[in-house]
This record gives structure tokens, sequence and C-alpha cells, in this order.
């Protein structure tokens, strides 16, 4: 069973940084991607960042120059660094894992609050 456990979350004033984490633990079959997704109040939930295992990245247009999603693929773990935060940044953030014969694990979500 895969768990992922996610970290680093909180609450933050405009133009302030964090930096999100998301490990995993467990019997971890071949990794495809790992992302990061966020839902906002009465909205959908939308695709942030993804690193495929081969290193494409792709982010939503609202977060590029901004938001920068990394891994460190032995532990693995995958992260967010999130800088000059907005106040329309302000979601539940979820880590994603897309292991082979399409099978998906998510993390239990971390709060971001962006306020003055």
């Amino acid at each position: 069973q895969v768990q992922l456990v996610e970290s680093g979350g909180g609450s933050v004033q405009p133009g302030e940084s964090l930096r999100l984490s998301c490990a995993a633990s467990g019997i971890i079959p071949r990794i495809t991607a790992m992302s990061w997704y966020r839902q906002a109040p009465e909205k959908q939930r939308e695709l942030v960042a993804r690193i495929r295992s081969g290193g494409n990245i792709d982010y939503v247009d609202s977060v590029k120059g901004r938001f920068t999603i990394f891994r460190d693929t032995a532990k693995p773990t995958v992260y967010l660094q999130m800088n000059s935060l907005k106040p329309e940044d302000t979601a539940v953030y979820y880590c994603k894992l897309d292991v082979v014969l399409a099978s998906t694990y998510w993390g239990q979500g971390t709060q971001v609050t962006v306020s003055s």
C-alpha cells in the first residue's frame, strides 16, 4: 500500500514563500509522474504542476515563474516551492502519484492560505 504524507502548508502574507513536501512510502510501483493539485473553495480541483518520470515539467499558467516543482527520486519525495504567493493561491494542495498500470494515489491535502 502506498502512502503519501504532505507537509509545509500554512498561512502567509502576499509576496511570501512556502515549500510543500510530499513523501511517498510503502511498496511503490514504478512512478510515471508526481504532481501537485489544488482546490479552492467552491472550485474544481486543478493541476498546478507535474513532473514526469523522464523529467518533463508542466505548470498551470497562473503559477509559471513563481512555483517550482522538483523531486528527490531516491526517497521518493516531490516538492513545490511557491514564491511570490498571491491571495488567489489560497487552496488545499494535494500531491498525486501516478504509477504503472494507471494506478493513482493522493495525499491528504495541506492548506495554504495567503492573506494580508
